[in-house]
């Protein structure tokens, strides 16, 4: 029997589950997917170019590729009326610089930068950056626009960060982390999740 003291999101093979702060006991987990995605608030976004230790992964792996991300924002825009993002070379500089430094403890918690950001974390080879933005847009669930709220017990800013129709460039990077995990941060510009605005 595995046991993981958990404060975020297990995977089984079909189905995905939402869970604070509790311990976990399954007979047959397939592999367990954390994340937590935080929102960068900074009232004067920098335009300005930054370097990273290694380039922006723009490798041909299936769902790691910039238009990848592209694709799977841009189809949970589509779904509620708002316009595609475009990709930022400067903006996904920056994830990238953030990604190397996560390497070494894999810890989500959020740059302190400049742009919006979304982050997550996968203990499998398989958590691809597809699988992260999906896992953001899942919480589209939780999301009620009417109200612009939330369901009790739920976040959803990383959801409406994703579809924040302002937030139209977009830069993320992917890295393996000492650990073995998998490290994924998507950045924003401009930043979404304006206090009292609605996403669209």
């Amino acid at each position: 029997m595995l046991s993981y003291a958990l404060s975020l999101l297990y995977v089984t093979r079909s189905s995905w589950t939402l869970i604070c702060s509790s311990t976990l006991h399954y007979r047959s987990l397939r592999f367990v997917v954390v994340f937590w995605i935080l929102t960068c608030l900074s009232t004067n976004p920098a335009a300005a170019n930054h370097t990273s230790k290694e380039e922006v992964d723009t490798s041909t792996h299936a769902q790691n590729s910039q238009q990848d991300y592209l694709n799977a924002h841009n189809a949970a825009r589509a779904q509620v009326g708002v316009g595609n993002m475009v990709w930022n070379a400067t903006v996904a500089a920056y994830a990238q610089n953030y990604a190397n430094q996560r390497i070494g403890d894999c810890n989500l918690v959020q740059s302190g930068g400049p742009y919006g950001e979304n982050l997550a974390k996968g203990s499998s080879g398989t958590f691809t950056g597809t699988a992260a933005v999906n896992l953001w847009v899942a919480e589209k669930t939780y999301y009620d626009y009417t109200t612009n709220t939330c369901a009790s017990g739920h976040v959803c800013e990383h959801y409406t960060q994703v579809v924040w129709s302002n937030s139209d460039q977009l830069g993320c990077a992917r890295v393996q982390c000492t650990n073995s995990w998998w490290f994924v941060i998507c950045s924003y510009y401009p930043r979404g999740n304006l206090s009292g605005q609605s996403p669209y």
